[in-house]
């Protein structure tokens, strides 16, 4: 039974494993243009349902500190164009989807209340975009299903020991989805860092922001049960990359790159 599902798992990885930008492989099971399609799809259906503030002050604000950003990123994604909303919403939150969609609660403004904790922030969600995260966590839930459908269907019919071997089954697929998201989280923050940095915003802020959120997530699930890093973790992994990126930031204020966004 495990064999087929083995040579099937194989296949695909064959056929579709591609590397992010930091040189992690992934599997990729869709195309740019479908991924592109759906994000377009999604951000109209969250302007449709959530109140898009219009405040132009705002709105130049956020669009500002976005458009520093996406400078520094490769031509196919630099060269598209990108759409910028701020939305009334008190969480603090903010996203970035295939297709060149970006939005930011108003809750998040109030958290990151400095450009380049904004900059933390919106580079951390266009590295999700930038690295395809959104394409492989996709793909991985689509393998983990076809993979427990087919295991089902050599298994035949439903026995106890079979049943205890499929659960055990869905429960390791899970993990590796959690892990797998966990990992992408990581990797967006070591790209979100590099591009704010390049950008000329102070790399340094993005530690300050996640120990804001630090203080606001207290009594929040176990880092173990969580499909993002703990905060702990991740001003850890980001203090240790600030020794790599501060030149960037350096070079860009001695270059006149500093960025002049202002809320």
């Amino acid at each position: 039974m495990f064999r087929y599902l083995t040579f099937f798992i194989l296949c695909l990885s064959i056929l579709s494993c591609a590397v992010s930008p930091t040189g992690q492989k992934q599997l990729l099971l869709f195309s740019g243009d479908q991924m592109s399609q759906m994000g377009i799809t999604a951000y109209s259906q969250m302007k449709e349902q959530q109140k898009v503030v219009s405040n132009k002050r705002t709105l130049e604000y956020v669009r500002c500190v976005t458009n520093r950003l996406l400078q520094h990123l490769p031509s196919e994604l630099k060269g598209q164009t990108w759409e910028v909303n701020v939305f009334q919403d008190d969480s603090p939150n903010a996203f970035a989807l295939p297709g060149g969609k970006i939005g930011v609660h108003t809750g998040m403004l109030d958290t990151a209340n400095s450009p380049a904790m904004l900059a933390a922030v919106i580079g951390h969600e266009i590295g999700h975009v930038w690295a395809n995260h959104g394409n492989a966590r996709m793909s991985q839930t689509a393998l983990a299903q076809q993979g427990l459908q087919l295991v089902s269907i050599i298994a035949g019919e439903p026995t106890p020991e079979k049943q205890m071997a499929l659960g055990a089954l869905g429960l390791a697929t899970k993990g590796v989805v959690l892990k797998y998201s966990r990992k992408h989280e990581k990797e967006a923050d070591s790209l979100g860092v590099r591009l704010m940095a390049q950008a000329g915003f102070d790399p340094s802020e993005a530690v300050t922001l996640w120990q804001k959120m630090a203080q606001m997530s207290e009594g929040s699930m176990p880092e173990f049960l969580s499909t993002h890093p703990s905060e702990e973790a991740r001003i850890k992994k980001i203090t240790s990359q600030l020794k790599n990126v501060l030149p960037m930031y350096q070079q860009a204020i001695s270059s006149g790159r500093a960025p002049l966004c202002r809320r």
